[in-house]
């Protein structure tokens, strides 16, 4: 009895460690299957759902109103300050620049004097004090269908004032036309500032783009406070911010720089 018993109760212990081993061994492949369906869940949940974006926003997500407004213009603008200042002069026998203006850049901050003092050609008097092209039923300020516009005035011997547009894209010439609203004393000014003016835009632009790269989008006559005249141009960075210079038309000299932080 003695001997049977403990047979018996070895038996028992036996068989529960077994069925303890065998308990275990089925938990852990339990685990082992949650675990790797589980990962594979992950894995393709990734696949689905878009990571968070880390990558800080584009440039021209950054850009103001303005800068992007000058982006717009020139990235459309083929024709350059100077081919549009020579096709302007060119369809005015004798004619020399007064002022050039890329439309739809900064059209409504350009309110510099023209020659008489009297506004730029870009929504206000023109060097003669007679409407500019865009008060005479002429493209807004943005660029229009057909592309971007130059608009030039360009005077004779006499101060006899000339508007001039030119298509920025393929350069050509959409209207030449006298300004009608010029009288002998707006001739005169407009002449006399020529005269003093012994530099020519061109030398201005120059003067301008070497202290700042970029890309003329103004050039206009002034009169610098009584001390003679200048030529105020405006260039544009690759930043898309404008700077405008006052440069004297005698000497080339800057008297004045401004940055617009638009």
């Amino acid at each position: 009895m003695n001997s049977a018993s403990s047979r018996s109760r070895t038996l028992k212990a036996v068989g529960a460690l077994s069925l303890a081993a065998a308990t275990a061994l089925l938990m852990t492949g339990c685990g082992q299957s949650s675990d790797s369906a589980s990962s594979a869940a992950t894995s393709e949940a990734a696949k689905v759902v878009p990571q968070k974006q880390t990558t800080s926003p584009s440039a021209t997500a950054q850009l103001t109103e303005d800068q992007q407004e000058r982006k717009t213009v020139l990235d459309a603008t083929k024709v350059t300050f100077d081919d549009a200042a020579t096709t302007a002069t060119g369809e005015v026998a004798g004619s020399k620049l007064v002022e050039l203006d890329l439309e739809g850049v900064d059209d409504d901050d350009n309110q510099s004097p023209s020659p008489t003092a009297t506004g730029s050609p870009t929504g206000s008097p023109s060097p003669t004090g007679s409407p500019s092209p865009t008060g005479t039923g002429s493209p807004s300020a943005s660029p229009s269908a057909d592309g971007p516009v130059w608009v030039a005035e360009v005077a004779e011997k006499d101060g006899t004032i000339h508007t001039v547009r030119i298509n920025a894209v393929d350069g050509k010439v959409i209207e030449a036309r006298v300004d009608a609203d010029q009288d002998a004393d707006d001739k005169k000014q407009t002449a006399d500032w020529l005269a003093q003016a012994t530099q020519t835009p061109q030398q201005a632009a120059k003067v301008a783009t070497e202290k700042k790269k970029g890309t003329v989008t103004s050039v206009s006559l002034d009169d610098n406070d009584g001390k003679g005249v200048i030529w105020q141009v405006d260039v544009v960075g690759s930043d898309w911010r404008k700077t405008t210079f006052d440069v004297d038309a005698k000497n080339d000299t800057i008297v004045r720089e401004e940055t617009d932080e638009d």
